[in-house]
């Protein structure tokens, strides 16, 4: 019974991720959510106690996702850290397409929305964003001892700066529809890690 619990939970969030991905949160209802996942209505109060506590899990759960995939993709064997965190961007890139925005664009979403809305939600998306860049900042100190980066700051200073410009290209695409501000990122992204 619990893996069923289990997997009816990560349905709804799921369905969530993909619809709120598209319109935010404040747009999506819970019928809208536990329609899309083949959920039974009365079902989202066994799961969730409210909407605010529906949208912390669904924060971290799309963040345990993000780190796993992240994790992955710096461990990358045969690679130096320089082509793994390349290969990180360029997935990036890949993944918040104008056309393609489902997976990593939830931080990108609901990042603003959701931090005057939610203090719980803040806070989760507060510890998934410095998880990336605890990650990031781990990937360029590993590049730096083998030489196959170098930065002009310190790894973390670097870590947030290239965090945060990503986040920030990501929304300009969004404004855009254009996918050149995420070229241009990868262009600067390359400078600061002197590629």
């Amino acid at each position: 019974m619990q893996a069923v619990q289990g997997d009816t939970r990560r349905s709804i969030l799921d369905a969530a991720q993909r619809i709120m991905a598209r319109k935010g949160f404040s747009a999506v209802g819970i019928n809208e959510v536990l329609s899309a996942a083949g959920v039974p209505k009365g079902s989202f109060y066994h799961f969730f106690g409210s909407k605010d506590a529906f949208g912390e899990a669904l924060i971290r759960a799309y963040f345990t996702d993000y780190l796993a995939d992240m994790d992955r993709i710096l461990a990358e064997p045969g690679l130096t850290v320089a082509e793994r965190l390349t290969n990180y961007w360029q997935s990036w890139r890949e993944t918040q397409s104008v056309d393609e925005c489902q997976g990593k664009c939830l931080a990108v979403k609901l990042g603003a929305e959701v931090s005057d809305l939610s203090e719980a939600m803040r806070l989760a998306l507060k510890e998934g964003t410095t998880a990336v860049t605890d990650r990031l900042e781990r990937a360029i100190m590993a590049g730096l001892k083998d030489g196959s980066i170098t930065v002009d700051g310190t790894p973390r200073d670097t870590a947030h700066a290239l965090y945060d410009m990503w986040l920030g290209a990501s929304v300009m695409v969004k404004i855009h529809r254009d996918i050149g501000p995420l070229d241009t990122t990868m262009t600067v992204t390359r400078q600061l890690l002197h590629l």
